[in-house]
This record gives structure tokens, C-alpha cells and sequence, in this order.
């Protein structure tokens, strides 16, 4: 349902689920006590970057519809409405014949930036200038031209408007897509271009460069803002970034676009670009579901040390562990730094400050700190900062580089911190609808799935089960599944896994949460163990199934029916035995 994920995609699963919970990071993941049982240690835990909850107290989980519909007790629709009015998101917009109108514009302008991006591409490989521009004088080679689909859009005035007329689209939905200029000819011209994409690869707009400096003209322009490109929540480079995140657990944000191409290409691939706009909250968060650590580099000059001013508190306000990357004197941006040495741009990105450390240099660079105004307007801005860090061992250590810098005791410079920090009391929402936990007996097959889901070696141990023997609908699909394919959640939930993808997405997190740091010997001794409790609750529950399915046969006096069921139950007796 499009409105469905249109609010799945403005709202963050951490922040509505911590209107009921208290949460506290805990790596990649938030956890908090279980809002449905009486536990005292906490084993709820939320996971931004997979969208989903868990709570491994009661067993139960799902994503932001599930959890709210949970402790509200409203049914989806208006649970869909409740979070619909949080994320400003009009439903109206998704009734009907509105809905059915706006999802297929949604659709032909995803449509036309597609078509243009292969458009700019084949451009690219028929202009000889061109190509001298973007593979000699940008230096970019074939796979990275191809993983961020540069291409070239001709100097002429018409030439995407024709082409894309060709393919049937209107003049209105042409500009619609942001593919159209003030002036009403092409948007891009005599320019290379960079496929902006969404979270999953899809072109939603693009950039462009120009290959030659015309005076008066912008050197990089952008798609405007249009039904299918917020620049305000863009992240360049997230969908081809995403897995060295994960892999490397930060990371990089960065100013240009070409700063991240360059970057990838140079094989450090954990790098993104707020893409021509300010780092707002939403970019943030968007990192935040992958890593709590964000390391920032910004251009040197005055506008880029100003915006990474600007990012500490917004970091502290998302949670995020914020530090900062200092360039080379003689490189002004890390496209630079990358041309002339890569492995120093990795050796800077290895040398990033926490972001404190960073703030009290700048000051110390920038205010007299032998007089008293200048220790105040340095202790000022760093107390500022301190005054959200939870953590007293990381608080001392950052008051002690204030004193020294200051010159100040720590004494004075605890008794204004303490007039600094105000202490936070967190009202949470009631938990509305009635909670009864009821034990999931059959938990442990999760865990089961999980193994066969990372680790190869198990599916010799589970090749003779059958998928009956587990319990419910979910799990026989998903045990099928990876007994056929077994590296088939490597990557993204499969299309044929889509309608149990929140319960797939719970195994993989329970896979992520129990047996990631475990050798794999030590989760072979465990689905061993599984696969036992599996079978014999499994024979157990049949003869139960057989028992009862008996004493109606000798009910009704079917000797036959009596004699088989018997067998049967037999067989089952002995197999306990052996």
C-alpha cells in the first residue's frame, strides 16, 4: 500500500516506539524494558536499520503498524491514521481514485528519470568530449561511471524533452520530474550528470557538472524538489554505501558529490554526501539505522567549519556518536586529497576526532584564551556540548581538556555544568490495551532459522527435516525457503519472502543478537541441539494428535482405523526409545 510506506518512510521507528518505551542505544540497536511483561533487565529492542521490533521476553515483534496497534488496541486502519497525522502524510491523497491517480504519477515520473539517466548515458558514450572529460580530466573509470549512472546532457535545448516525448510522456510530466528548466528547454545542458538515487537504487534526480566553465553559470546544478526528490532527506551515495556501513560500522559524510564518487572509486566505499544541502536531522537518522558512528568532513574554509558546528548538536540530538575528519593543509576537499594520495584520505578518515575534542581546538585557535572572555566563549561552547553526555568517565575526561585549554580548575568548571544540565524527565505514552504474555513455546525454532540463515554449515545438520515439523505458517515458509536457497538472505529480503518480510527480518535480527560473535563449530553444536528439541517436540505432539485421534476410533467401534492409529503410535514409541 502506497500510503502505508509513505508513512513507514517519513517516521522513525525509534522515535514513536520510544513515546512508549525508555530507550538507550545499544550499538547499531536501541533496547529498553519490555513494555509487556514485568521484566527488570532489558530485552526489548528496536532496530532502525531493519524497521522492525523485538521482544525477546514475550516473543512478540513486528515493525512501527504492529507495535502501535499493539499497545493502542486500534485495529490498522486507524493505527494508519494515528501515525499518518504524526508524519503529516495525507491520506487523502491514497483513497480511491486519488490513490490510484497519485501512485501512477508517482510512477510515470519515476518512469521518466529512469529513461533519462540511460538517455544521459548513451549521450555520454556518443560525445567524444565528453568522455574526455569525465574518464581524463574527473579521472572516473568504467565501473564507477556505471554504479552511479553518470552520463552527458548535450548542449542543446530540447533534446531530453524530445526524446522523452518520443516515449510518450507529456511536456507537464517532464517537469514534473524536474527534468525541465525556468526557461522551459532541458534543465541539464552541456553538463556531466550523477544519477541521484533513493534508499534502494531507484534515480529519483540528478546533478550535473559542467564540462566546460561558462561565466555566470552555476558550476553544479541540481533536480528541484519534485514529488520523487526531497533534497532535505536525500543521502547521495547511501544505496551503494549501505554494505561497507554496515561492514565498517561508520560512516563518512562528506560535501560534494564528488568527494563520494571519488571516494568509492578509491575502493573506501562507506562514504555519502548531504548532497548540496545542509546535514539536517533526517540525514542523521538515515545513518543512524546502519551505525551510531558518523564521521564528518566537511570542507576546511569558514562555511564548512560553520556547518560542522552546526552538526554537533543536531549528532547529539539523534544520538549519534559525531567525530570529526581534518583534511591535509594542501588538500581543500577529499576529491583533492584522493587524487593525490588515497591512502592518505583513508589515513585521515582513521585520524577522525570526537567532535569535543575538535570544537575546543577550533576555539583555541580562534578566541584569546589567556583572558577571561576567552575562556568563557570557549567553555561556554564546550560545556554546552557536555551537558548532553550521559556517561561520566567520557564527561571527566572532555572537563579535564576544558581545564587545560582554559586554564580553568575543574572545580569552576563543574559547578556551571551542573547549572547547564537540566535533568530530562521523559513523560511516556500509557500502554493502553490490556497485556497478557503469553509464552511462545516454540521461540527456539526461530533460532533454528537463524542459524540456517548464516551460517553454511547447518543445512547438513537439517537437510532431513521436514518443514511440518515446525510450527506455524511463517516458519515452514521460511525453513523452505532456505533449505532450497540457503545463501538466499544474504542480502535483501527475496521478492518470494516479501509477505512474511517482518518475521524474516526478526530471524535475521535474533541471528544478528545471538550467534554473530559465535564460531561456526559452536553454532553447528547449537542447531544440533535444536534440531533434537525441534523433532522430539514435534513426535511429541503428534502422539498426542494420535492418542486423541484413537480414542475417537474406539469411540465409534472403526477396528480398522483403531489398528492403524495404533501402528502408527507404536512406530512414534519406538523412535523415543532409540
Amino acid at each position: 500500500m502506497e500510503a502505508k510506506e509513505e508513512v513507514r518512510n517519513r517516521l522513525s521507528i525509534e522515535d514513536v516506539i520510544g513515546e512508549y518505551v525508555q530507550l538507550k542505544r545499544a550499538g547499531r540497536n536501541f533496547k529498553g524494558l519490555s513494555p509487556f511483561s514485568g521484566e527488570k533487565t532489558a530485552s526489548f529492542f528496536v532496530s532502525p536499520d531493519k524497521q522492525i521490533w523485538h521482544d525477546f521476553s514475550s516473543n512478540k515483534g513486528g515493525d512501527i503498524y504492529s507495535f502501535v496497534m499493539e499497545v493502542e488496541g486500534l485495529d490498522f486502519r486507524a493505527t494508519l491514521e494515528l501515525l499518518a497525522r504524526k508524519a503529516g502524510v495525507d491520506l487523502s491523497m491514497y483513497e480511491s481514485t486519488s490513490s490510484r491517480d497519485f501512485s501512477q504519477k508517482k510512477q510515470r515520473l519515476q518512469k521518466a528519470v529512469d529513461l533519462a539517466a540511460t538517455f544521459y548515458q548513451r549521450q555520454l558514450f556518443a560525445s567524444p568530449g565528453a568522455i574526455e572529460y569525465v574518464s581524463k580530466q574527473r579521472g572516473l573509470n568504467k565501473q564507477v561511471v556505471h554504479d552511479f549512472r553518470i552520463g552527458y546532457a548535450p548542449n542543446a535545448p530540447d533534446t531530453l524533452i524530445n526524446f522523452l516525448a518520443g516515449k510518450g510522456f507529456t511536456r507537464d510530466e517532464v517537469r514534473d520530474a524536474g527534468l525541465i528548466g525556468s526557461r522551459g528547454t532541458d534543465m541539464f545542458r552541456h553538463r556531466m550528470t550523477v544519477s541521484l538515487a533513493d534508499g534502494q537504487g531507484q534515480a529519483i534526480g540528478f546533478t550535473a557538472r559542467l564540462v566546460e566553465d561558462i561565466p555566470n553559470a552555476p558550476k553544479y546544478i541540481n533536480t528541484p524538489q519534485t514529488l520523487l526528490y526531497d533534497k532535505g532527506r536525500h543521502v547521495f551515495g547511501l544505496h551503494l554505501a549501505k554494505e561497507a556501513i554496515r561492514t565498517n560500522d561508520y560512516a563518512v559524510v562528506v560535501e560534494g558529490n564528488m568527494d563520494v564518487i571519488s571516494s568509492h572509486q578509491s575502493g573506501v566505499k562507506q562514504v555519502v554526501a548531504t548532497a548540496g544541502t545542509a546535514l539536517t536531522e533526517y540525514h542523521l537518522k538515515a545513518l543512524s539505522r546502519l551505525t551510531p558512528h558518523i564521521r564528518l568532513c566537511f570542507d576546511g574554509d569558514k562555511a564548512g567549519i560553520a556547518a560542522t558546528e552546526r552538526a554537533i548538536p543536531i549528532a547529539q540530538t539523534v544520538g549519534v556518536e559525531l567525530s570529526i575528519i581534518r583534511l591535509p593543509d594542501e588538500a581543500k576537499d577529499p576529491d583533492e586529497l584522493i587524487r593525490q594520495d588515497v591512502a592518505a584520505w583513508q589515513a585521515a578518515i582513521d585520524s577522525a576526532r570526537p567532535a569535543l575534542e575538535w570544537l575546543i581546538e577550533q576555539y583555541k585557535s580562534r578566541v584569546d584564551v589567556t583572558t577571561a572572555a576567552g575562556k568563557r566563549e570557549l567553555s561556554t561552547q564546550a560545556l554546552n556540548v557536555l551537558a548532553r553526555i550521559d556517561n561520566p568517565v567520557e564527561r571527566e575526561h572532555y572537563l579535564r581538556l576544558v581545564s587545560d585549554a582554559t586554564d580553568t580548575t575543574l572545580g569552576a568548571l563543574e559547578e556551571r555544568l551542573d547549572q547547564l544540565i537540566t535533568p530530562e524527565v521523559k513523560h511516556l505514552k500509557p500502554i493502553k490495551a490490556e497485556q497478557s504474555v503469553n509464552k511462545d513455546e516454540y521461540a527456539y525454532q526461530d533460532y533454528l532459522l537463524a542459524l540456517m540463515a548464516i551460517e553454511p554449515a547447518v543445512h547438513d545438520v537439517v537437510k532431513k527435516m521436514k518443514a511440518e515439523e515446525l510450527e506455524g505458517d511463517e516458519r515452514q515458509e521460511l525453513f523452505s525457503f532456505l533449505l532450497g536457497d540457503p545463501d538466499g538472505l544474504k542480502k535483501d529480503v527475496p521478492p518470494q519472502l516479501q509477505k512474511i518480510e517482518t518475521y524474516v527480518k526478526i530471524v535475521l535480527f535474533k541471528a544478528e543478537t545471538r550467534y554473530q560473535t559465535l564460531d561456526g563449530q559452536d553454532r553447528l553444536v547449537e542447531a544440533v541441539t535444536l534440531v533434537r528439541q525441534v523433532k522430539e517436540q514435534h513426535r511429541k505432539k503428534k502422539k498426542k494428535q494420535l492418542t486423541n485421534r484413537l480414542r475417537e476410533a474406539e469411540v465409534e467401534h472403526d477396528s480398522t482405523e483403531v489398528a492403524r492409529l495404533q501402528a502408527e503410535l507404536n512406530t512414534l514409541i519406538k523412535e523415543d526409545r532409540t
